[in-house]
């Protein structure tokens, strides 16, 4: 993974960030001398978006077959959270 100082992209901007991607799919951006952020290609990150989704997905699905679910009206449902709080 490629590395970009905060003053490096003050300097060069989007075309440290650019360079930087040309190599690598993702750059850590440090700050002061810690890694702060990652930065990566909008095609990169919509990729891990749709993996998370679709992990949620799984994740659903398996608490509907192992029957950890409620089946309720919105009245009911609304009533049960005003209930948590």
């Amino acid at each position: 993974m490629s590395h970009l100082s905060a003053n490096e992209l003050k300097t060069r901007g989007v075309a440290a960030i650019e360079a930087a991607l040309r190599e690598h799919s993702e750059a850590i951006v440090s700050f002061r001398g810690k890694d702060r952020y990652v930065v990566m290609s909008l095609a990169q990150y919509q990729h891990l978006r749709e993996c998370e989704l679709e992990a949620a997905l799984v994740e659903a699905k398996a608490d509907v077959e192992a029957g950890r679910i409620v089946k309720e009206s919105v009245e009911a449902h609304l009533a049960r959270l005003d209930s948590l709080a």
